[in-house]
Formats: C-alpha cells, structure tokens, sequence
C-alpha cells in the first residue's frame, strides 16, 4: 500500500535509530559554550517579516529567494526564521538582557528554514548550533568567539578542517571599496546574472556572494576589501591574527568571504573541509557591530557564528568519528501468564525508579518471540518470570552478552542485585577495554 503523504522537500526524519547522533553533537556544542561562559537562550521559530528584511538585507538571496512568509487574517507578515541572529538580538533587546551585564554571550540549537535548491549539506528545514556575544568591540572577543568554535569541532573529533578568515571593513571604509567594485562589475554588467546587475546599485558586494558559478568567475579578479580597510579596522584585524596566533589557531586569510548577510562588518570567519562535496562551509561568522542600533538600541558591538549540525554529522560520519553509544535496554522481563505478567510490572516500576531501563512484553507474546524481541532491544540482561520463580521467589538472570545465569531473588533486595549486576558488566567491558588498548600498545 503506498504512502498518501510523505515528508515535504528538503525535511528529514530523524529517526530513534540516528537520533543518539544528534545527542552526540548537542552534548557537544552544549557543553563548550557553556565552558567559554556562554547561556542558552530560545526564540521563536517565526518572527515579523520586516526583521529579517532590516537585519538581513533586501538584497540578500536569504531575503530575496529563500523566506518561507505567512499571513493570517488581521495579522502581520511573518516569516519561519531563515537564521539566528537576527531574532536572538531581537530578544536581547526585548529583554533587557543588556542590563544585566556586559558582555552577554547567549548560545541556541534551533531549527531554521529556506527555500533552497535541496542537496547535500543543504536542506530546506536544517539546523543549527549558534553563539553570539554583545558588548565587545575588542578583537580578544573575535578570537574568543572562533576559539570556542574551534574547540566544538575538535570535541567532535573532526581533522583536517581549514580556518579562513577576512576583514570586510566598517562603513567609512566599505563605501569606498563598494565605489571600486561597482566600477568594476560596472564594466561586465552585461556578463551578469539577472539578480546581480540588479544588486550593483544597490548593494555590489553582495555579487561577490552569488552562487552562480558565473558571476563567481567574473567576482575572481574584483578588487580586493582588505586594500581599502580603515586604519582602525585594519589594526583590529591585525590584532586578531596575533590573538588567533597566541591562541595556537591556525588560519588563512581569504579575501574573497563577504558571508551571505548584510549586518556583518569588519572580521568573518569560516571553517571549511573538503570532505563533503560543494557545502563544504561547516561553521560561520563574524562581526555585526550595527544591528543592535538597526534594530532599535544604543550603538553595541555584537558577533557571533553558525553551525550547521547536519554538515558537522555528515563530516563525523565521513572521517568516522565517535558517538555516544545509544541506550539500550538493562532488563527485558519475559512474564509467563497473568501473574506472572503483575509481578513484571511491579518489578519494573522499582527497577525504573532506580534508574534502570526495563522493558516487559505489551503484546501477549509467547517465550520464544520474546527473547527474539529482547535480542532486538539489546537487552542486556533477560530474566523469565512464570509460576515457579513466583513461588520460590528467585529467578534466573541471563546475561545475554555471555550467557551467564546467576539467581535473583525477587524480594525487597532486587533493585540493589540488580545494579550491582549492570555495575559487574559494565566494569567487564571496561577491562576489555582497557585489554584491547595494552594489546595495541604492545
């Protein structure tokens, strides 16, 4: 029978036999941010559309191509958030999170939305790891910000991951270099896509971010930013390199990244791999120092980065990184009639208030189909309850890895034979272990 409704065009399922992955990669990201000092916040998943047009750009593709927008009757325009900065500044200010402090450094695993072409690496419901700091003009908050996304990438084992890092000025100093290439691309304005001879008045930078391999071609000799930096700007990308090198940070510097959003200013930043094909872009940021005041504040610098967490899977994946081990069932009861089936329940009612994972049939099945599904669980350990352990009060506890049988008794004590039993395997499999890792030494 075939499926009426499947899931929409570049959505994903993730399924309980993939999720422990992206447990793995949320304890991660989690637990670095919170090390470099930063706390998580939640936004909504849709906001006004007129934010995203103010902070983002008009002339950006997020703006232009990619905004899922809705309306409702007697309602403003809203769109699903296309990324995070934009609504994570909102509620800053909202808030009153500024009061409490300076700098405020806030982290979010949030989903976001776009209208793409759907490919690897790049989905129309994806998600992501944030991070942004409020308060710091000073480029020790820069390289802050890239070290913390560094030591999120090397928790999670990735090598051979590039840093590529940029300046793109303030506005004294863009408006002379957006002159210069406006000159430029002025010169092939006819070898230009549709959208981009319409970004040459307004905004010419964004060409250099075009994703059409063309105009990307015509953008490889178009004047460089770095030559028209501002003195000031040109000394705060100066000292984040030597912070970066202080920090033992390697890194490139790439002319060539402008980031895909209008708010940004001064240092943007990149890490990138060659590992999983064109979107090879896993983690990117930098500066924003004018959207707070865009959207409504006093003059606050602010940065911060993107991770995307399917491309940090898909790399995890592609260099055969580690994950957590999925949790797998500690005792799979097999009741043998209704008597039988009461003590199960109640044996596993204590065994869960103690933290354990119990599972007992649901179904009505007979003995052998399940210790088949108890196989299938990963059961560590099986214990078959019917008329005779009631009475006597002890049962046999199998160990499924060894096929070890030892009694239990089913009495006040359970709870505590029982972990006792788990804590006799787990400390099996780390002397294995640690067997394993002396053989391969010797």
């Amino acid at each position: 029978m075939a499926l009426i409704v499947k899931k929409p065009k570049g959505t994903e399922d993730i399924v309980p036999s993939k999720v422990y992955k992206w447990h793995t990669v949320e304890k991660i990201v989690s637990e670095a941010a919170e090390i470099y000092g930063f706390k998580e916040i939640r936004v909504p998943t849709f906001e006004e559309t007129g934010l995203f047009v103010r902070s983002v750009g008009e002339t950006t593709d997020v703006v232009q191509k990619e905004m899922y927008s809705v309306s409702a009757a007697g309602d403003s325009k809203f769109t699903l958030r296309p990324e995070g900065t934009s609504g994570t500044m909102r509620a800053v200010l909202e808030n009153g999170i500024m009061n409490e402090g300076l700098p405020q450094k806030v982290y979010y695993i949030l989903s976001f939305f776009r209208h793409e072409n759907t490919q690897k690496g790049r989905l129309r419901e994806f998600h992501q790891f944030g991070c942004e700091m409020v308060g710091s003009e000073s480029p020790r908050a820069d390289a802050e910000v890239i070290s913390l996304a560094k030591s999120v990438l090397d928790r999670a084992g990735l090598r051979n991951i590039k840093l590529n890092i940029n300046s793109i000025g303030c506005p004294t100093c863009r408006a002379e270099y957006r002159k210069a290439l406006k000159e430029y691309f002025a010169a092939r304005k006819d070898q230009l896509c549709e959208t981009c001879r319409d970004r040459l008045d307004k905004n010419p930078m964004r060409i250099l971010d075009c994703k059409i391999k063309h105009c990307q071609e015509l953008g490889k000799d178009a004047p460089v930013i770095l030559d028209y930096l501002c003195d000031d700007c040109k000394e705060h990308f100066e000292k984040l390199q030597e912070y970066l090198s202080v920090m033992g940070i390697d890194f490139d510097i790439n002319p060539k990244i402008v980031r895909g959003l209008d708010y940004y200013t001064r240092t943007v930043f990149e890490f990138i791999t060659d590992e999983i094909g064109a979107q090879g872009t896993v983690c990117g940021g930098g500066r924003y120092d004018g959207l707070i005041q865009q959207l409504g504040g006093k003059p606050t610098p602010a940065l911060g980065f993107g991770l995307g967490l399917e491309r940090l899977l898909m790399v995890m994946d592609a260099q055969g990184c580690d994950y957590m081990e999925p949790k797998t069932c500690d005792l799979y009861i097999v009741p043998m009639g209704e008597d039988a089936l009461k003590k199960a329940m109640g044996i596993a009612s204590e065994l869960r208030e103690e933290g354990c994972f119990v599972e007992y049939d649901l179904i009505g099945k007979g003995l052998n189909a399940q210790m088949k599904y108890a196989n299938k669980t990963g059961a560590k350990f099986v214990m078959v309850l019917g008329d005779n352990e009631i009475e006597s009060g002890v049962a046999k506890l199998k160990n499924m890895a060894t096929g070890e049988q030892t009694d239990i008794k089913l009495d006040n004590t359970i709870a505590e034979n029982f972990s006792n039993a788990l804590m006799a395997d787990m400390f099996k499999d780390i002397d294995a272990d640690i067997e394993k890792f002396i053989g391969k030494e010797n």
